[in-house]
């Protein structure tokens, strides 16, 4: 088996301390330590800490939508089941033991400034992800796509909070019915 780059070994640990931890809560040093990369090879792939949790953000961003396009294809003649299979997606993740809540929600959280890289990659994935909704809500000729479409960006939003705070046996664990019921309210 090949070893991973010097790059991706700082990626991968950034990544589960990220995640576990929060940004703001881990420094440099201990990526460095915990990945087995020299301090020197963390600033020739990541010359600021911001770009570290950039890169991070990117490469999330890029898992999600690869998972999302999956369901996509896998739909791809019916928006209604194709809906449905993200909504029992998402319903699963924000379930799931290891849950910490959706980074892009926690990082925007950790860094308020507008103008902060890493801000701007999770405003650009929430963007997206509304973008994708309502394209997918219009394919099901709903009479009101754009209003739908938000609906569940905020229901799914929320699910990622909630799963985070209260975990499986909380609120989240309602997702999937009170999505099913908007999509059903848009569509009658």
């Amino acid at each position: 088996m090949e070893k991973a780059s010097a790059r991706d070994r700082l990626l991968d640990t950034a990544a589960e301390l990220f995640y576990r931890e929060g940004v703001r809560a881990i420094g440099v040093d201990l990526v460095v330590e915990r990945s087995g990369v020299a301090k020197t090879s963390l600033y020739r792939h990541f010359p600021s800490k911001d770009e570290l949790v950039v890169a991070f953000l990117e490469r999330e961003d890029a898992a999600y939508w690869r998972d999302w396009e999956s369901l996509e294809q896998a739909h791809a003649q019916d928006p209604a089941a194709e809906l449905a299979a993200h909504v029992e997606w998402i319903g699963k993740y924000v379930c799931k033991p290891d849950y910490r809540g959706c980074a892009f929600l926690n990082v925007a959280t950790e860094f308020p400034a507008p103008d902060h890289p890493a801000r701007q990659v999770a405003l650009r994935h929430k963007k997206e992800l509304a973008r994708r909704m309502e394209a997918l809500t219009k394919r099901m000729k709903v009479k009101r796509p754009q209003v739908l479409a938000a609906q569940l960006v905020l229901l799914i939003d929320g699910a990622y909070v909630n799963g985070q705070l209260f975990g499986k046996r909380g609120p989240a664990q309602l997702f999937a019915g009170a999505a099913e019921a908007l999509i059903g309210a848009g569509q009658a």
